[in-house]
């Protein structure tokens, strides 16, 4: 056990579990194809993502404002504060008749250790309709406060479900 949390889940091989994410964080490129849909429209798509990778969560994609159909996101005036990354800001992504408020977020002025995100957006997927990297679809991360991706290749136990705040 760590602590009052369940214990790790060992992976398998070509798998990662998030207890071996550091903290504080790092930020590193991917390799991976980043797609995100909502309303039936692709709004990002790339191959140059950034993911964060914290202990317990799992990872967060950052895409290339450059790679988003940005006329899909409004501004909104919400913050918060990040002691790793900083402030950051959000956006609500409306398609048509259906929006997702502060369903994305990004940090316009990060901290230096997060310097290489600027200019690059974060989304929720569970305010998404599908996001996939590679070919597979992301379950999101439980919770409403983390922005976690998780795919086949991620094991935990994860923060966010009932009962982890305390981790």
């Amino acid at each position: 056990m760590f602590g009052n949390h369940p214990q790790r889940i060992t992976p398998e091989p070509g798998q990662e579990s998030v207890w071996d994410y550091p903290r504080p964080p790092r930020l590193e490129n991917s390799t991976k194809q980043v797609r995100v849909v909502f309303n039936g429209v692709p709004i990002a798509d790339t191959h140059r993502a950034k993911r964060v990778l914290e202990t317990s969560h799992p990872p967060v994609y950052y895409i290339p404002l450059d790679d988003i159909q940005a006329q899909y996101l409004v501004r909104t005036n919400r913050s918060s504060f990040c002691e790793w990354k900083g402030r950051a800001g959000y956006y609500t992504v409306k398609v048509g008749d259906r929006e997702a408020e502060n369903a994305a977020w990004f940090y316009a002025n990060p901290t230096e250790a997060f310097r290489d995100i600027q200019d690059y957006v974060a989304f929720y997927p569970s305010s998404m309709d599908d996001c996939f990297l590679d070919d597979e679809r992301v379950m999101p991360q439980a919770g409403d406060f983390y922005g976690g991706w998780i795919t086949r290749d991620i094991v935990g136990p994860f923060k966010g479900e009932p009962g982890t705040w305390g981790w």
